[in-house]
């Protein structure tokens, strides 16, 4: 049986993929007009692949130091199940736009984290080789996103590295079919994704997933 956990996190990529493509899109698009037309595909999928990795990586260090934490220490593993619950709702409220609930986060990413990142672009340009845009991909895979720092938080709560990774990895393969088809597959996609009765269900999905956790954390507590 499917973890419901990787479930959530390909559906945060899906419905996050508009998000993506405002962010990273513009990025893409470059590389597809820049490249041979015969190897449009291979840029765009080299690219897309490298930003998945560095989501695997990022989900295996987060989900390596806490599962070692939440082995000496129940109570961490308690804090972990509350904020990936708290964090659950917090993208079902954000994926129905009833709030900009994921906004301060991508701020504190882009002081703490991407500034200093961002300076490394000049060693991969001009992107003219697949592995190039294989190393540009990973690169901006660390670009300041809320939805991305919210599938973290549930990568927390995996029991190993490899499970952390796995999250991530569901996640980033939500937001594949819009970010490789970029062009008129993609707006036809994103108008899929991004009518108001797409986000409802979905984020309804994603909210009571999150009270379900929520439940499950509070029943440990009294416990």
């Amino acid at each position: 049986m499917i973890d419901p956990l990787y479930t959530s996190a390909f559906l945060m990529g899906l419905i996050g993929s508009g998000h993506c493509i405002a962010m990273c899109g513009g990025i893409a698009g470059s590389l597809q007009l820049a490249s041979d037309k015969r190897k449009t595909f291979t840029y765009s999928l080299a690219y897309n692949i490298g930003r998945a990795l560095s989501y695997m990586i990022a989900g295996a260090l987060v989900a390596g130091i806490s599962s070692q934490f939440a082995k000496q220490n129940t109570s961490f593993s308690l804090i972990l199940s509350f904020i990936a619950a708290i964090f659950m709702l917090l993208v079902g409220v954000y994926i129905m736009r009833l709030g900009p609930t994921l906004q301060w986060l991508e701020k504190i990413g882009k002081t703490l984290i991407w500034q200093h990142i961002v300076k490394l672009n000049k060693y991969l340009m001009p992107i003219n080789s697949p592995f190039k845009a294989l190393g540009y991909g990973a690169l901006w895979g660390w670009l300041p996103c809320g939805l991305v720092y919210s599938a973290l938080t549930w990568a927390m709560t995996s029991p190993s590295a490899l499970d952390g990774a796995l999250v991530m990895l569901c996640f980033a393969l939500g937001t594949f079919p819009a970010m490789i088809t970029l062009g008129v597959t993609a707006q036809k996609l994103n108008t899929l994704i991004n009518h108001p009765w797409t986000r409802i269900v979905l984020g309804s999905v994603i909210i009571w997933y999150g009270i379900y956790l929520l439940i499950i954390a509070t029943d440990k507590l009294v416990l």
